[in-house]
């Protein structure tokens, strides 16, 4: 085991987090996925005293796998052992953040040492080269022409307008909503634990990343009207089986996640495998952002903890001075162009 120290990097945030990484393995020439697996006995199933499986406990995101499958492995959907061997040492060299083969300026770039970071060290137990398992490609599916218009709608708006204030600067810096933190769930740089409690009628889930917290009903009501939004949506969770899915809808047209529209309906499967893998999947489903749905699943490990508090303040403790400093440039160019007439 290891001990990490985590703070935030880049989306601008102060925390110091302790992550236990657990090991993982890499599969070989065809990994079987956990999702078609057979399923475990039900006497085998850890319970909770309501019958229902015993999902609780802290679980670790962290895995080099990207989203969506490299275009160097377009026909491959499965790495080998040694692949995968390969793969993990080619990753962890390029991110190494502790060399110095770029001079000041890369080394600025790069800013905090490698010490900080926990972005996994083993592809996903299944061995496969993405988290996208549907489409086949492991490639997010094209745009929508209402979709690509979108995108660059918001790109053109905020085009020159970057420090006007406040609200066009992005959403992590602003500790709104953070990269990794969900819904869905993703494994980001750092804090890729998530803690889940389970209780009669509800299940919660703590995300360390931004220290987001979602409490979910299981009793059936409906979801809130469509004129209520939220930076996380609107999640409502049932059983079907084993497995506890998750609907969440209501989501605001500012989160936009991978470009999605304030309609997308996202639907999370969580199914434990076996008492040290919680199998998670996604669904996206947004028919006026993507050409159709699509699916990624990240086999999770149980890791002992503890998650300590996401304290999210850089970004805004910064605000001003970037405001600021845009305010002072903005004067200087004015002056310039008012002695230019003369």
């Amino acid at each position: 085991m290891r001990h990490q120290f985590l703070i935030p990097m880049g989306c601008l945030a102060v925390v110091i987090a302790i992550v236990w990484l657990a090991p993982g393995s890499a599969s070989g020439q065809a990994p079987v996925s956990p999702a078609k697996a057979v399923p475990a006995a039900k006497a085998s199933i850890l319970r909770t005293p309501d019958g229902r499986p015993d999902l609780q406990g802290i679980w670790s995101f962290a895995t080099i796998t990207p989203l969506e499958r490299p275009a160097e492995l377009a026909d491959k959907p499965f790495f080998t052992e040694k692949e995968a061997a390969d793969y993990e040492n080619d990753v962890r060299k390029r991110n190494n953040m502790d060399r110095r083969d770029g001079g000041a300026e890369a080394d600025v770039t790069r800013a905090y040492n490698d010490f900080w970071w926990d972005r996994g060290t083993r592809v996903v137990k299944t061995g496969r080269t993405s988290l996208v398992i549907d489409p086949p490609d492991g490639r997010l599916p094209p745009l929508t022409a209402e979709g690509r218009k979108r995108q660059a709608d918001r790109i053109a708006r905020n085009r020159g307008h970057e420090f006007d204030g406040p609200e066009n600067r992005p959403l992590p810096e602003r500790c709104l909503n953070l990269q990794g933190s969900g819904p869905p769930i993703l494994p980001t740089a750092y804090n890729n634990n998530t803690r889940i409690v389970q209780a009669p009628g509800y299940v919660t889930i703590l995300v360390e990343m931004g220290h987001e917290v979602r409490v979910i009903p299981l009793d059936g009501r409906p979801h809130l009207p469509q004129d209520v939004r939220q930076w996380q949506g609107d999640s409502r969770g049932h059983w079907e089986g084993d497995t506890l899915v998750v609907e969440t809808t209501n989501f605001t047209d500012k989160t936009a996640f991978r470009g999605s529209s304030e309609n997308m309906r996202l639907t999370e499967r969580f199914t434990r495998l076996d008492p040290e893998t919680l199998l998670y999947r996604f669904t996206v489903d947004d028919p006026s952002t993507f050409t159709k749905p699509w699916t990624a699943e990240i086999p999770v490990t149980r890791t002992p903890g503890p998650l300590f508090e996401y304290a999210c303040h850089e970004g805004n403790y910064g605000m001003a001075g970037a405001l600021a400093g845009a305010r002072e440039e903005e004067k200087k160019a004015a002056e310039a162009a008012e002695k230019g007439s003369k």
